[in-house]
C-alpha cells in the first residue's frame, strides 16, 4: 500500500507542475498534421480544370478600333450582353453610315457569334411565329439595332471575347458584359 500511495503522490506532484512547464515539454503524444486537400491538376484534352477566378479584367474594345468600325463599317456603340438567364446574348450597335452597314440589315446573310474561349459558333435562333431574332430591313442613321444569339448551356460567359461574323462583315474582340 505504501508503494501505491507513493505513486499517487508522485503523479499529483507531476500534474501540479505541468502548468509551470513550457508548452513544448507538455506534449507527450506526437501531433498529427491535418490532411491536405489535393487540387485537381489541369489536364489537356478535355480533362477537369481547377476552378479559380482570374484577377485580370478583360479590356473593352480600344478607342482606335471603335473609330475604325465607325469609319469603315458604319457602326459604333457596339456591345454584347448576356440576358438575365444567360441563355441568350444580345449584340447591339448604332448605325452611323447605312451604306457601309447594309450587311447587318440584310435578311439573306446569316449572322454568327464566335466565342474565343470555348471555340463555339452561335447562331440567331428562329422562332416559328416571329422568325429570326434580329432587326432587318433599311437601316437609318443614329438608330440602335440588335440581334440575339442562342447561348444554350451558357457556353459563352461574361468577360469572354467574341467575334460577330455576318458574311464578309466581321466585328472582332468584343467583350461580353
Amino acid at each position: 500500500m505504501r508503494r501505491a500511495a507513493r505513486t499517487a503522490a508522485a503523479a499529483c506532484l507531476c500534474c501540479a507542475a505541468l502548468p509551470a512547464m513550457p508548452a513544448a515539454a507538455q506534449q507527450t503524444q506526437p501531433v498529427q498534421a491535418a490532411p491536405q486537400r489535393v487540387q485537381p491538376v489541369a489536364m489537356h484534352g478535355g480533362g477537369q480544370h481547377a476552378s479559380h477566378a482570374s484577377k485580370y479584367v478583360p479590356m473593352k474594345l480600344p478607342g482606335h478600333a471603335r473609330a475604325f468600325y465607325q469609319s469603315v463599317r458604319g457602326i459604333d456603340n457596339m456591345s454584347v450582353r448576356r440576358t438575365a438567364s444567360g441563355n441568350l446574348l444580345r449584340f447591339s450597335y448604332r448605325v452611323t453610315d447605312p451604306a457601309l452597314a447594309k450587311l447587318l440589315g440584310d435578311k439573306g446573310t446569316t449572322p454568327y457569334l464566335y466565342g474565343e474561349a470555348n471555340h463555339v459558333l452561335l447562331e440567331v435562333p428562329v422562332m416559328d411565329n416571329i422568325g429570326q431574332l434580329r432587326q432587318t430591313g433599311t437601316l437609318e442613321v443614329g438608330q440602335e439595332y440588335w440581334m440575339v444569339f442562342s447561348n444554350k448551356g451558357n457556353v459563352v460567359k461574361a468577360g469572354d471575347r467574341v467575334h460577330v461574323l455576318i458574311g464578309s462583315f466581321h466585328i472582332d474582340g468584343l467583350v461580353v458584359e
